[in-house]
């Protein structure tokens, strides 16, 4: 595992061609690592018959919602939580998240 819960990231910006079971949204947005979840088949590979070895590891990860969407008018501490993939993320030495 390369991430440990508290640790800041960023999730890559880069697009991939096909099924990603990353959200567009989160794209490029600086989090937390909340957990691990474990480490599963990889279900960008499954998606396509492959069999999604070698495994990958899964984390929780939360993001504040004013860093996610520019027009969030909610409290400042509204945070989302999604799960991705280690290959999605990226360390991160920002001040937010």
């Amino acid at each position: 595992m390369t991430f440990e819960p508290g640790n800041r990231i960023r999730v890559r910006a880069s697009e991939k061609p096909g099924h990603v079971r990353t959200p567009g949204y989160l794209k490029g947005k600086k989090g937390r690592v909340e957990s691990v979840l474990g480490e599963f088949p990889n279900p960008e590979d499954l998606a396509y018959g492959l069999s999604g070895r070698p495994k990958r590891p899964l984390y929780k990860v939360s993001f504040r919602q004013a860093d996610v969407w520019s027009d969030y008018e909610g409290p400042a501490d509204d945070r989302l939580s999604a799960d991705v993939y280690e290959h999605w993320l990226e360390p991160d030495k920002g001040e937010t998240a």
